[in-house]
């Protein structure tokens, strides 16, 4: 989800960086024989949203945006390529490293006149019952009255309802059908920069998907999103963007590793549903220096959890500029391995003087994220300096990159659009899309 042309190749070339030398490091996925691109605007903008996106990449037409398994009027369902599985017995799983019912996941099964009727959607699910569904939760679980509790209907219907990386391991031989979800309410899976050990994973999660579905014996169908690439790139979070590349690529090695065992009955194809933010490689100079990235320890997000996080020890008070560049100095760099020019010292220093010193302010809103000033002008600067820029908040009508390898990759050559890519899987899986 998000994932541009730009948040590939800034990821190649900051691992190149890595390295010390200028160039490209190639992911799992980008050395794919067939490498190409798809157009994504929906039935009535130029610019999609995720919904409208993810219904073209499941069901192959063009929606409105918003709307979720429906034709453009959102008056008839229409089926996607996993439903047209399931029709032939085929398994299918849908996993996700954000909520389980979020836009993209929800085109596959769900047939919405919006994508923000979670409820509903999830009741999609229930109702789909496809083999299997994870990701870090059931948004809008409970029903506006509170008689329905979405946990509670999957496992009614036969789901075994497995939290946490430990469970979905144990679930795997046992269960029939499986929902997977985080051991915690968050709304997405920790990111990979501030992942610590025991937190679920979209590599994880893909290597248990497979394992799950085989068991069945009658192969499957399997879309597994890496929607925090779009989480970070609504934020503009650089660091945090090119680390979630590199650990969606993790997932699709795990996948590559299948298709290596069984490469004359497996299809892999990698896309994305839309870029986000509008992601440039340079600004202005003929260098980059992306390497600098690797200052910053944790996201966007995480820092400006941590300012709240002073604010509440202060207690009401005031909280010192010391604390806050001693933070700056552990999570970005500042004042240590990045040196900063006066003018940006001063643009801190008078950022932390409206916003730490009593006065009214307002934090920074995204799709996704509320954050604190000081931590979204931490991490500009940052990128600034990485000379990574930024055209927006949202999402563009750049072309994504699609990769395939496997059955029928040569398909995917030639310019294409999001519709085209589900028919090209029916036609080569036979799912009659």
């Amino acid at each position: 989800d998000g994932m541009g042309m730009n948040q590939v190749n800034g990821t190649e070339m900051f691992l190149a960086e890595c390295e010390g030398r200028i160039g490209t490091e190639a992911l799992s996925f980008s050395g794919f024989p067939v490498r190409d691109f798809i157009t994504t605007y929906s039935a009535y903008n130029a610019i999609t949203c995720s919904s409208a996106a993810g219904t073209a990449l499941a069901c192959g037409v063009k929606t409105r945006n918003g709307i979720v398994g429906l034709d453009s009027l959102g008056q008839k369902s229409v089926a996607s390529i996993a439903e047209r599985a399931q029709g032939l017995g085929i398994p299918v799983g849908i996993i996700t490293s954000v909520g389980m019912n979020h836009a993209t996941p929800a085109a596959f099964y769900s047939h919405q006149k919006s994508r923000n009727m979670y409820f509903e959607i999830g009741q999609d699910a229930v109702e789909r019952g496809f083999d299997l569904y994870g990701g870090a939760r059931v948004l809008g679980a409970v029903s506006e009255d509170g008689s329905t509790n979405l946990y509670d209907s999957f496992e009614q219907a036969g789901y075994v309802v497995a939290r946490g990386m430990d469970a979905f391991e144990q679930a795997i031989s046992e269960a029939s059908k499986l929902l997977v979800v985080q051991d915690s309410e968050a709304d997405a899976l920790p990111y990979a920069i501030d992942r610590k050990p025991g937190d679920m994973t979209l590599p994880g999660m893909t290597r248990g998907a497979i394992d799950f579905l085989m068991k069945k014996n009658k192969g499957f169908f399997l879309m597994a999103e890496g929607g925090e690439i779009d989480f970070a790139s609504h934020s503009n979070d650089g660091a945090t963007v090119l680390r979630e590349v590199v650990d969606f690529a993790e997932a699709v090695r795990v996948a590559y590793d299948f298709y290596l065992q069984h490469p004359d009955e497996t299809l892999i194809v990698v896309t994305a549903d839309h870029e986000t933010g509008g992601l440039v490689l340079g600004n202005g100079s003929s260098d980059l220096n992306l390497k600098l990235l690797t200052n910053q320890k944790m996201s966007l997000s995480a820092l400006s959890g941590e300012m709240r996080r002073l604010r509440k020890a202060a207690g009401g008070k005031e909280v010192a500029w010391n604390d806050l560049k001693e933070l700056l100095t552990e999570s970005l760099g500042f004042w240590n391995a990045v040196s900063l020019t006066a003018e940006e010292e001063k643009a801190l220093s008078d950022c932390y003087e409206e916003t730490f010193s009593g006065k009214s302010f307002d934090m920074v809103k995204t799709l996704y994220s509320e954050d604190e000033p000081l931590a979204v002008l931490a991490v500009g600067i940052l990128n600034t300096k990485a000379r990574v820029s930024w055209a927006s908040d949202g999402h563009s009508a750049t072309p994504v990159p699609v990769y395939a390898i496997g059955v029928g990759a040569d398909l995917f050559s030639g310019r294409l659009d999001n519709t085209d890519i589900p028919k090209i899987i029916s036609d080569v899986a036979g799912y009659g899309l």
